[in-house]
Parts: C-alpha cells; sequence; structure tokens
C-alpha cells in the first residue's frame, strides 16, 4: 500500500544531545534560527515523549525540505537528527516514515501504539 505525499503537513527534525555535546547543538540552533524560516521548540535537557535522549524540535514546512535537509545533513556538527514528516500518524512518522543524520537512536514507540491499539 502506498501513502500519498499529500498527507505530509510539514516535518520535524529532532536534534539530539547530552551536557557534552550542548555547545554544538546550541551552534546548530542558532545557526538554523538565523539562516531559516522554522520554529524552534523547547530545550528537553532530559527524555521526552518517545525520545530517550535530551532534544529540542525544528519544526518547517514541506516547502523548506529540499533547502533545509541537505544543509542540515551537510552542517549537523556531527549530532544525530530524526527526521520526520508530519501525516497525523505519529507512530509511523517515528518509525516506518522517519529519516536519520547520524545513528538512530531507538526510540521509545510504546507510547504511540497504546494510543493506536
Amino acid at each position: 500500500m502506498t501513502v500519498s505525499t499529500e498527507t505530509i503537513t510539514g516535518y520535524h527534525a529532532h536534534v539530539y544531545y547530552d551536557a557534552d555535546t550542548r555547545p554544538d547543538a546550541e551552534a546548530l540552533r542558532a545557526d538554523i534560527d538565523q539562516m531559516f524560516d522554522t520554529r524552534l521548540g523547547r530545550w528537553h535537557d532530559k527524555p521526552v515523549g518517545p525520545h530517550p535522549v535530551w532534544m529540542y524540535q525544528v519544526a518547517f514546512s514541506a516547502d523548506l525540505f529540499a533547502e533545509f535537509v541537505p544543509w542540515l545533513a551537510l552542517n549537523r556538527r556531527g549530532l544525530n537528527i530524526l527526521l520526520h514528516p508530519e501525516t497525523g500518524d505519529d507512530l509511523a512518522d517515528h518509525s516506518t516514515h522517519a529519516m536519520w543524520l547520524g545513528e538512530s537512536i531507538s526510540l521509545r514507540l510504546d507510547q504511540f501504539r497504546q494510543k493506536t491499539g
């Protein structure tokens, strides 16, 4: 079964960091804020939701994908980043639809399974 790209309302990039890499995350965030029209989420210096490590979210439009994602791939400062579309299906968006820059991290997807199952 194919899924229509028309279901994509935007994208999220989750930038993962820890105490040692927070300066890199701060520098990346400043560059993103200066260069791109995105919505920067709060800093989470603890696991939150399905994310088992510290992170902040960058929300951006589908129109920005072709410019922002290649830039992010080249300028991620060694940080691991989850990219996913927003389709309204949180479980699929964070798993089967997910893309990774750097190393992938095992997410805590049970909360989504409980909502859908």
